[in-house]
């Protein structure tokens, strides 16, 4: 057995709080949240430093309970009516060429949250016209309508990730269901055929390399665009434990594969993140 006690060389970067205060201060004046802070992201310091932040709309609680994720799960507080222009905002304020618009899961609205997803996206071109707009939506229960709203907006690119193989939804996302999240991406191009899709998922949970060829296939399948592959971090001692620290020999060869089957572009690597560097995949 493995010794998972220590991370390896490669999963060893250090960020100085300092480096955050700028963006922090901005994100706090307007109640805004991210992905980078609430998902506990180890790149945090390097993106907020650099001047960048993956926001996080729908507030900061999940309906949902996905045992990787260090989002807070619970009971979701009344959506904010001033979100989308405080986002837009932000973006203006910080100058962003683009920008990754995120949420939780809010099973619990109507809607799914699509149309604060809608909201923001006006707002941002209002401010910011051509800053580029990447949306990384929750599944919407695969409905239809819901995901035809989001697509009719146009942004520049719509994520969703699948997160992990098939074999371990039952364990790790016991709400959400591989399949469902195969049909979003289906529909997105069902809908516009030219709209760019990406998805991301994470390695070190217990999966087979066949079932990372067979997943990656999967996303092909439905025409995926962009792929991101990175390494599982356990957020806390209550999340699933990590059960691989994957080399990034390994994550070379799963990008080499995936390029191989037809994909536009892949970051595949430890500290790679669906939403980290999210602009260098349309280069």
């Amino acid at each position: 057995m493995r010794d998972l006690s220590q991370k390896p060389a490669w999963l060893r970067k250090k960020f100085r709080l300092s480096d955050c205060s700028r963006v922090k201060t901005l994100l706090r004046g307007l109640n805004l949240h991210t992905v980078c802070e609430e998902a506990m992201c180890p790149n945090v310091g390097e993106c907020f430093h650099k001047n960048t932040a993956a926001f996080m709309i729908l507030g900061n609680i999940c309906t949902r309970d996905c045992k990787f994720c260090g989002v807070a799960k619970g009971e979701p507080l009344p959506l904010d009516d001033t979100e989308p222009q405080n986002i837009a905002q932000a973006v203006k304020a910080m100058g962003l060429n683009y920008v990754v618009v995120t949420s939780v899961t809010r099973d619990d609205l109507h809607d799914k949250g699509a149309g604060q997803f809608i909201d923001t996206t006006a707002e941002i071109r209002k401010t910011s016209p051509e800053t580029k707009i990447e949306l990384l939506i929750p599944d919407f229960n695969a409905e239809e309508k819901l995901i035809e709203r989001v697509v009719q907006i146009k942004p520049d690119v719509i994520n969703h990730n699948i997160e992990t193989v098939k074999r371990l939804y039952p364990d790790i996302r016991s709400k959400a269901n591989y399949r469902r999240s195969l049909q979003v991406l289906r529909i997105i191009k069902g809908i516009d055929s030219s709209m760019r899709t990406k998805s991301g998922f994470m390695l070190g949970l217990g999966e087979t390399g066949e079932e990372v060829k067979e997943l990656l296939k999967d996303l092909r399948s439905v025409g995926c665009d962009f792929l991101s592959i990175g390494q599982y971090l356990q957020p806390s001692r209550e999340h699933y434990p990590v059960q691989e620290f994957v080399n990034p020999e390994k994550f070379e060869e799963y990008r080499v594969f995936a390029m191989d089957l037809g994909f536009s572009a892949v970051k595949s690597s430890p500290y790679t993140r669906s939403s980290y560097q999210a602009d260098e995949y349309m280069v």
